[in-house]
């Protein structure tokens, strides 16, 4: 029973962390800008540093189970 709300932050954690980095590395091959106004270098490496921290953070809720 008290393993449904690490499996759902869990869960929530992984596919939002997968998902922007899915979303940054087609951003960063098609050459189109990460986020507007901010320099390209301090925009991609933002996301991808916050996508890979998401991304540890679902694989350690899930590790807790």
């Amino acid at each position: 029973m008290e393993s449904g709300p690490a499996i759902f932050a869990g869960a929530a954690f992984a596919l939002f962390g997968a998902a922007l980095l899915l979303w940054t590395g087609a951003r960063v091959l098609h050459r189109a800008p990460v986020a507007h106004g901010v320099s390209p270098a301090t925009s991609i490496t933002l996301a991808t540093l916050t996508g890979a921290s998401f991304l540890a953070l679902g694989v350690w809720c899930f590790g807790r189970i």
